[in-house]
């Protein structure tokens, strides 16, 4: 099974059937830059839950690699995964995104499409704000995802 690359807005994932809508968080419990402001344009809840998580308040752990998902429609998540650590480059050095943080929150994905039968729909997950290359992204959605059977689609926002 390949990537299914599509021209769009990850936030209106297209097709039928449960989904889970996938992004990387940081682990600092900012939201506001970046993709996050298209969820909290189509949905509230995500935001909310997200920022009680990093609070403690969700009764799951708040850590790199974790993965928060909410219900935003019958059979439709928001897969809040913890990916990035801190907010930005430091002096040149290593970008935010910490590739096997994406890699253990992907795989509690996958557990999750699985046992909802859903597929997943993301942007290039880690590639803005977090500083990730999509040539290291994409071999671990395709080795924690699509190798397993889990339909994946990628839009790049038109």
């Amino acid at each position: 099974m390949a990537i299914e690359y599509l021209r769009g807005d990850a936030t209106a994932a297209l097709g039928s059937g449960s989904r889970i809508l996938v992004h990387v968080c940081n682990d600092v419990g900012k939201w506001g830059k970046g993709f996050v402001l298209a969820i909290s344009r189509r949905w509230k809840l995500p935001e909310l839950q997200f920022k009680a998580w990093f609070r403690g308040e969700a009764g799951q752990p708040f850590a790199l690699g974790e993965v928060q998902f909410v219900e935003v429609e019958r059979a439709s998540w928001v897969a809040n995964v913890v990916g990035q650590r801190g907010l930005a480059t430091k002096h040149g050095g290593e970008p935010p995104l910490r590739y096997e943080a994406v890699r253990a929150g992907l795989a509690k994905v996958r557990a999750h499409a699985l046992k909802e039968g859903a597929s997943v729909h993301m942007p290039r997950i880690g590639c803005g704000l977090a500083g990730g290359r999509w040539e290291e992204i994409e071999p671990i959605i395709e080795s924690e995802l699509t190798s397993h059977g889990v339909a994946v689609t990628v839009y790049d926002f038109a």
